[in-house]
């Protein structure tokens, strides 16, 4: 199938700069398989259109801030490390933004030497591995130092420090536990602990499973035929506890309703991997585009998502190539906000 299927012209004024004043306030299209209706909703009604036994899957992954600048030993020459994942004790790999790529050996220095860095190796598209030296943990210089690794079409020229505070609360789930993403699982964004409250009251439980989301969920699908693209591998977890909920939901004739596409990714890989759903690990390589037959989730909960990107495939996978780019000409057209800080679908 040809990437350029999936393309779409979006107005660049309908990319959201800014989340909803409140996480539940934002907008939801709710997008009917069964008789290719949409419903326009918000977020605050999603227990309208669930009912017990139904089950929601969280991812909990948690965001780190990641994004960290600093110089170049000897010259002085602004870097910019967007650290991804720790490879092996105290090395990471990162994806490095300098003028001229630093030598193998070089050091970098972060706030004012607090952390340091040195390039053990460069790689591809702007990888690199460095070697973190800091008196404390990573985890915890960087909630000092490290600023939130928010996508490039969300435009922070110049931040503010009260700015800065909203993007470190708001580009966080409210239920985020197990750091290692640098980017959101953005469907969660939505989520208050009153919504989750509600839902329960009727019936409606929630899990979590674990995807760390890495920078390959921006990559974009450069390829004429989609079929071409390969995606990143990113860490997944199923705790033994969701395994049961989620059997038991289905025993007892309940849907799965994924929040986001990193869950439908987890759950899917989970099944494929174990012929069921059961408590594992591992790494996720899986990439979702139509044909694709889901075994997992029943219902789809996910944010509006860039042209030709993957994420779009999968959403087209589920809900139907001709049924879903038709809603997302509709919510161009009713002028819903897109992306990471924007509105989402419901698709039942």
């Amino acid at each position: 199938m040809r990437t350029a299927a999936f393309d779409y012209t979006l107005p660049p004024d309908c990319i959201a700069q800014q989340p909803a004043m409140e996480r539940d306030r934002a907008r939801m299209m709710v997008v009917n398989r069964a008789d290719g209706t949409f419903t326009h909703a918000r977020v605050r009604d999603l227990p309208d259109f669930l009912k017990a036994p139904d089950l929601l899957v969280l991812n909990d992954t948690r965001v780190i801030p990641a994004r960290i600048n600093g110089v170049k030993e000897g010259t002085g020459g602004q870097v910019e490390l967007l650290l991804l994942e720790e490879v092996a004790p105290h090395e990471w790999e990162v994806l490095m933004r300098s003028g001229r790529p630093p030598r193998i050996g070089s050091r970098l220095f972060f706030a004012g030497g607090r952390l340091q860095a040195v390039v053990l190796a460069q790689g591809e598209r702007g990888k690199a591995r460095v070697r973190l030296e800091c008196d404390k943990p990573v985890l915890e210089i960087l909630e000092e130092i490290g600023a939130p690794p928010l996508p490039p079409y969300i435009q922070r020229k110049s931040p503010s420090a009260e700015l800065t505070a909203v993007d470190r609360d708001r580009y966080q789930t409210i239920y985020a536990r197990q750091p290692g993403a640098v980017a959101a699982p953005t469907a969660g964004l939505h989520f208050t602990s009153e919504l989750l409250d509600r839902l329960g009251a009727q019936g409606v439980r929630h899990t979590a499973v674990t995807l760390h989301v890495g920078a390959g969920t921006f990559r974009p699908v450069t390829t004429e035929e989609i079929e071409a693209h390969t995606i990143d591998s990113e860490r997944y977890h199923v705790p033994a506890q969701t395994a049961r909920l989620y059997n038991k939901t289905r025993r007892t004739g309940g849907r799965v309703v994924a929040v986001g596409s990193t869950s439908v990714r987890t759950l899917e890989t989970a099944w494929r991997d174990k012929g069921s759903l059961e408590a594992c690990s591992g790494r996720s390589d899986l990439y979702i585009y139509p044909p694709f037959e889901f075994q997992a989730v029943d219902i789809v909960m996910t944010n509006f998502h860039l042209p030709k990107s993957t994420l779009l495939m999968m959403v087209c996978a589920f809900g139907g190539y001709d049924l879903i780019m038709e809603a997302y000409r509709v919510a161009v057209q009713e002028r819903y906000r897109f992306y990471s800080y924007g509105d989402c679908m419901l698709i039942l």
